[in-house]
């Protein structure tokens, strides 16, 4: 979800945000292409106009934000106070743009309605009644009908194996420089549900499966000596990576919903600890990744990795 920004119009403050969608972006074990209606229109806009959605204690807000841009670089969008949600509620909300990931984030004074707070990300669609439809077509529940905002329209879905996601619409297109590099969407699923997940997701979001990793090391979910299956998924939205677990999750994982690709990993983290933020688990190297996991102040869990270089 997008918050409201001082660029909106007057009357922004007191009336409803575009919620950005947050359908994760996932990952399934055939290629679905078979499941993409050859004449539907995708509604992706670019990954840059999507948010990671991130909430926190008010009272958390200020000092999370100055984290997360100390460790990331980029910058935040004045904060404002606002109703985000089609029912009565009160919320800080403001966004922020890093190179590598952008953020919406979220400190609500009043009790959050459900679902809001559950969606893990949010996308911008080209047209709101189109994506509801095209997800609907292809086996979400729609969770919350389309409602207005002073910029937009906004939705939320949840897709099989219970993943939420806000889809939202702006009067006005923004305007975002494209990523250093493209997050990645984590997504948590089920064996059970990661087939109907993928076919689905990837049937909205006109994306194909890229990866998949029967046997992927279990040292990437906290279980050294295991493996489990993984999936990488690319679509106009960006990219989604597909967790299949049966549950037995060592704390931090599943938590984290955003891994960010850094440049240089052992710089970024000394960057995020002098900035507040602590290392949960240590850096370990995977399928040609060393990877980090790291909790911000006020709580926000993020994976953290860099890619290593050709050749190495």
């Amino acid at each position: 979800m997008l918050p409201l920004t001082s660029s909106s119009r007057p009357d922004v403050r007191s009336a409803v945000v575009g919620l950005a969608a947050a359908v994760l972006l996932s990952l399934a074990p055939l290629a679905p292409a078979h499941a993409r209606p050859a004449s539907a229109a995708g509604v992706a806009v670019a990954p840059q106009n999507d948010t990671s959605h991130v909430y926190v204690a008010p009272e958390d807000v200020d000092k999370f934000v100055q984290s997360f841009v100390a460790t990331f670089g980029g910058q935040s969008t004045k904060q404002v106070v606002a109703t985000v949600t089609p029912t009565p509620s009160s919320t800080t909300s403001q966004l922020v743009q890093t190179p590598v990931g952008t953020i919406s984030v979220f400190g609500f004074k009043t009790p959050i309605p459900w679902p809001f707070g559950v969606e893990r990300n949010g996308y911008l669609v080209t047209d709101l009644d189109e994506a509801v439809k095209q997800a609907r077509a292809a086996g979400a529940d729609v969770l919350v009908a389309p409602f207005p905002d002073p910029i937009g329209r906004d939705a939320v879905v949840q897709w099989p194996g219970g993943v939420n996601l806000q889809l939202y619409w702006h009067t006005t297109k923004p305007a975002y420089a494209a990523f250093d590099t493209v997050p990645d969407n984590r997504v948590y699923v089920s064996p059970d549900r990661v087939a109907a997940f993928v076919h689905s997701f990837t049937a909205f979001a006109h994306g194909k499966v890229v990866d998949d990793a029967p046997k992927a090391p279990g040292v990437e979910i906290g279980r050294p000596g295991d493996t489990y299956r993984r999936l990488r998924i690319e679509s106009p939205f960006g990219k989604m990576l597909v967790l299949v677990t049966d549950g037995h999750l060592p704390w931090p994982y599943g938590h984290e919903t955003t891994g960010y690709e850094v440049a240089n990993l052992a710089q970024t983290l000394a960057k995020a600890q002098a900035a507040g933020a602590r290392v949960l688990v240590a850096p370990f190297d995977s399928d040609g990744r060393t990877s980090a996991i790291v909790e911000f102040p006020g709580g926000y869990v993020a994976e953290i990795h860099a890619v290593a270089a050709a050749g190495k």
